[in-house]
């Protein structure tokens, strides 16, 4: 099946990173959030980005207008009726994921593929969902998307082969590198490494082991990491960790994945208010 149109469920730093990545692979991209304004926020950033690269001699003023106009505004999600693909970027949460699918399920053409941006969450619940499990899949971007090389390409337990084989090479299009996720297991493969090294570094905190600063400053010198732990949670976002652990444990009923109590106290400072960031270099 030949891709021409690429439909983004979700406007936000990812959803708005992969749109941009398609719209300057050439695919005619249609965007949609249910947000006010989050579509318009996002083609402000491209724009700006575009701009940028217009300056530095990466792209003509030609291209970086040719690349605007492939990405279309979607009034609704009706709009995605006549998408090759469908690829969802919404809040991290099963069952928002399933309310999606489902709805893109009546929407989108029969012979569509519909994908999850989830970093974690199963592809064959998000898959059951739908009636055409077969052409659901896991496309794992990582932020932000427009730098980043590697995608995820996850099976579901009933992922056809032929989906999987189309994921990829659209990936390949985008000038990403897949890998195949042969097995539907919660966290893939980045994340279920990366987890384990925030739940660790933590627990080198509460044991007094070492500092914040310290602890990424070993990691970025002694494992030539670009971030430190910390610093990659305070720039992805510390509930989102919590909330990936807490799936983990859910899922594998392992206590390693349960979140150590530091994380469990810096997620409650910040929601009553203490520390707006809620960040571990805000937090001590």
């Amino acid at each position: 099946m030949e891709m021409k149109q690429i439909g983004v469920l979700g406007a936000g730093a990812m959803g708005g990173g992969i749109a941009q990545v398609a719209a300057v692979a050439g695919y005619q991209v249609i965007l949609y959030d249910a947000v006010p304004g989050q579509v318009d926020r996002a083609t402000g950033r491209m724009d700006g980005f575009f701009k940028k690269s217009v300056e530095k001699g990466k792209m003509t003023e030609a291209e970086r207008a040719a690349v605007l106009e492939r990405i279309r505004p979607a009034a609704g999600m009706d709009d995605f009726a006549q998408a090759d693909l469908v690829i969802e970027a919404i809040i991290e949460d099963p069952v928002a994921k399933k309310e999606a699918f489902a709805q893109l399920d009546d929407i989108c053409k029969p012979e569509a593929c519909l994908v999850s941006n989830t970093s974690s969450i199963s592809i064959t619940t998000i898959a059951a969902a739908t009636g055409r499990p077969a052409k659901v899949a896991g496309m794992h971007f990582f932020n932000p998307p427009p730098l980043m090389k590697l995608v995820e390409v996850i099976r579901g337990y009933f992922t056809a082969d032929d989906t999987v084989q189309l994921v990829s090479a659209v990936a390949r299009e985008m000038g990403k590198t897949p890998i195949e996720v042969k097995k539907d297991s919660p966290g893939f493969v980045v994340n279920r490494i990366l987890l384990a090294q925030f739940a660790e570094a933590i627990r080198l905190l509460e044991e007094g082991v070492a500092s914040v600063e310290d602890i990424d400053r070993a990691v970025k010198l002694g494992l030539n990491y670009p971030m430190g732990p910390f610093e990659l949670q305070d720039f992805t976002g510390v509930d989102i960790g919590y909330h990936v652990l807490n799936y983990f444990y859910d899922e594998f009923k392992d206590m390693r994945w349960n979140p150590p109590q530091a994380l469990k106290a810096l997620i409650r400072a910040g929601r009553l208010g203490r520390k707006s960031g809620a960040g571990w270099y805000e937090y001590k």
